[in-house]
């Protein structure tokens, strides 16, 4: 336990100990021995949870004897503080933070309840209650956030004779309006200058001025790798392209200390965890699918988790037993496992990717290559992502001359960086393609083969100069990208920086720091909204220079929240709006004139999203922010019992036959995510339309909320997106 001092001091003045330790398992004895009488003893000390413990044994004697029993233990205290607070909050959030005091003796007690915060502001911090005997209390504090990070509470109960403290950290969430701009840059010798200004309309709360230097071009590789990171779907595509990039990169990664980027030792347990959720996904075929239970495999997917576990593997990662083997009898037989109507385009691409992948664990198909270059009708005829994958494989042969020649001829080039366009048929986004990925693909290749191409610099500065807020379109993106980078890297990265980097805001030194050798540091400096709103609200210089020989890279960024956090909506390939009703009783939910939602304390709410995809749609993600007044209601939980049903499905369903009453009744995404601070939906393939996906929650916390806008996009194509209007959302 901890202490809680001055605010929840005793009648004593004693320091109140905290609750800190709320370990759900309070004991596990494997092998406990009983006395003659049969009796046996298994010391324990109960965590701080004030709750009712089951205690589970199982007894054995000899081979043919067994015997088990179950009893309870309740720990509990004669006045007891318990915080009931929302999961999470929102920047611009206030709220009521409920307290409940529980007495548990005989007779009133009059008792002082306090609470104190960091990153949250707490409104009358202290109160005098009166319990009755064996009853409970609410107390209500206001608060209200203050910045994005974690808000941390102390709760403290004292009476005489009686105390009792406890605490809690929740995260706090950047609003949904937060944006973001960035500019990078590098340079040789001197000095150069960028305009500053505080933005108009903004929280000076939140965001500032950052500004990153480093001596080697690896720090622009740090948003991708965080992308890959902390990407919240988790489809076996997704966990097998972010096990890909951790792989390629350790070494890299372990001496790189970048801000935000996990340690080496939680990426060695973050790739453990992947590897193993990949092993218990894949199909008795050797197979995956896009999702945990999926019937259908998909042939691209199934190679990309392959060519996932031969990375990890390369890097000395332990692999799940069972699991290699099964995948590269799988990628032998790739031909059998493709359906017939994929288009020859994409069956020839999946082929190549099996080959390379093949090929990085000696076990290279030259022959196989070659029919393929064959049945295509020339290298020409073949896709140029499938040229790349098979390249290695044939690179010292005739074929490998001719796909020289050819990928030197589809090249576009400008005098400082140069790119490659690719082009598929409508039936390949099974393959979910993208240029850069190609540009990844055949940047990799063309380092194994011609490592002194005059090209290879160019297509890493197009690759680079691509980036939106640091990173690449997608996942197969990033994933390849920075397969390419790293090669890139490793191969041809060689100057020795011995120089001092300079930033000046206006005629103030902000900050320096000294780059001597090589070394993957990162200097970041950042300058507070606060102190800019104070000190830059009119245009200023933000200068940057450097003393010495080498390469300086430095990224010019700032972040902010715009005070209105209810953004308009925008239609970018989606048109998305949100509703919310009563899910019990149509009164329990209501909107004002300005679009403000109240609704009642303790009302089941029905949150309807509408998406309409005027166009068909692949890999569609719809994500919905909760208020952190509410609690989604999950169906597939035991505890949730009976969630209302949808009034407007079965009256679509009960107007017409079975035919139309199977269609209603089926879901139009393959899987959802109930989270605590948000809903999801994923569809593979969304055919024009309206479509609507519903959820219960329960409003749980007085208080007015900040709701970010609902957004739906293509995965895989993140341009095409829409995001309806974000609300405010009042529960009281």
């Amino acid at each position: 336990m901890g202490n809680l001092g001055d605010p929840g001091e005793t009648a004593d003045a004693s320091p109140i100990d905290v609750r800190v330790d709320f370990s759900s398992l309070a004991l596990f004895a494997p092998r406990v021995r009983t006395d003659a009488s049969g009796r046996a003893t298994a010391p324990v000390k109960l965590p701080d949870n004030l709750t009712r413990y089951r205690v589970m044994t199982v007894a054995s004697a000899g081979a043919n004897f067994f015997g088990s029993s179950e009893a309870t233990i309740t720990a509990r205290l004669p006045l007891m503080v318990r915080p009931s607070a929302p999961r999470f909050l929102n920047f611009g959030d206030a709220f009521d933070l409920s307290v409940v005091i529980q007495n548990q003796t005989d007779a009133p007690v009059d008792a002082d309840v306090v609470v104190r915060a960091t990153n949250a502001t707490i409104r009358d911090g202290a109160k005098r209650v009166t319990v009755p005997a064996s009853d409970r209390v609410e107390v209500r504090f206001p608060a209200s956030t203050r910045r994005a990070g974690k808000a941390r509470f102390q709760f403290g109960v004292a009476a005489p004779g009686f105390a009792d403290a406890s605490q809690l950290e929740l995260p706090v969430y950047t609003p949904a309006t937060t944006e973001a701009f960035a500019t990078y840059g590098e340079m040789d010798a001197g000095a150069i200058a960028q305009p500053v200004k505080l933005p108009e309309g903004v929280f000076t709360e939140y965001g500032g001025l950052e500004i990153s230097t480093s001596s080697t071009q690896l720090q622009a590789l740090t948003d991708a790798v965080l992308y890959l990171v902390k990407y919240p779907f988790d489809c076996n595509e997704q966990v097998a392209s972010r096990v890909i990039a951790i792989a390629a990169l350790r070494d890299v990664l372990s001496a790189f200390q970048a801000g935000g980027l996990p340690s080496p030792k939680e990426l060695r347990a973050s790739m453990e965890d992947d590897l193993e959720r990949l092993a218990r996904a894949q199909d008795s075929s050797g197979g995956w699918g896009f999702w945990p239970g999926q019937k259908e495999t998909w042939p691209y997917l199934s190679v990309h988790v392959a060519h996932a576990l031969v990375r990890a593997k390369e890097k000395g990662y332990a692999l799940p037993p069972d699991t290699l083997g099964p995948a590269m009898a799988y990628l032998r037989k790739i031909d059998s496992h493709i359906p017939a109507w994929y288009g020859p385009a994409a069956r020839r691409s999946i082929v190549a990717y099996a080959l390379y992948v093949r090929g990085r664990i000696d076990d290279a198909d030259p022959a196989q290559a070659r029919r393929l270059i064959e049945e295509a009708g020339g290298v020409e005829k073949l896709p140029l992502e499938a040229l790349g994958w098979i390249w290695p494989t044939l690179s010292g042969d005739s074929e490998g001359a001719e796909i020289r020649r050819h990928i030197g001829n589809r090249v576009t080039e400008t005098a400082g960086a140069a790119h490659f366009v690719s082009s598929y048929g409508d039936k390949d986004w099974v393959l979910l393609h993208s240029d850069h990925r190609a540009d990844g693909v055949l940047l990799e290749a063309l380092i194994g083969d011609q490592p002194r191409s005059t090209l290879i610099p160019k297509l890493v500065k197009g690759l680079l100069g691509d980036r939106k807020a640091g990173r690449w379109t997608n996942t197969q993106e990033n994933a390849f990208v920075l397969l390419a980078l790293d090669r890139y890297f490793s191969t041809y990265e060689k100057v020795t920086p011995d120089f001092v980097a300079r930033v000046w805001l206006g005629d103030r030194c902000a900050g320096q720091h000294a780059f001597r050798g090589r070394t993957t540091e990162q200097s970041e400096l950042r300058v507070p909204m606060s102190w800019l709103a104070e000190n830059a609200a009119d245009t200023q210089a933000l200068t940057i220079g450097k003393d010495g020989p080498g390469r300086l890279y430095f990224r010019i960024g700032m972040q902010y929240a715009p005070t209105d956090l209810r953004p308009i909506p925008l239609d970018r390939g989606f048109v998305v709006s949100r509703a919310y009703e009563g899910a019990d009783r149509s009164d329990d939910v209501r909107r004002d004139a300005d679009g403000t939602w109240r609704v009642r304390l303790g009302a089941r709410v029905r949150v309807r999203v509408s998406m309409v995809a005027p166009a068909r749609r692949h890999h569609v993600a719809l994500v919905d922010p909760l208020p952190a007044g509410f609690e989604p209601l999950n169906p597939a939980l035991a505890v949730t019992g009976e969630v209302p049903k949808d009034p407007k499905g079965e009256r679509d369903a009960e107007t017409g036959g079975g035919w139309w009453r199977w269609l209603w009744t089926r879901t139009w995404y393959e899987h959802q995510n109930l989270r605590d601070d948000r809903a999801e939906a994923f569809a593979s393939r969304l055919y024009e339309g309206v479509w609507d996906y519903t959820y219960v929650a329960t409003a749980t916390t007085p208080g007015t909320f900040v709701v970010p806008p609902p957004k739906a996009e293509e995965m895989y194509a993140p341009e095409t997106f829409g995001r309806g209007a974000g609300d405010c959302v009042i529960i009281e």
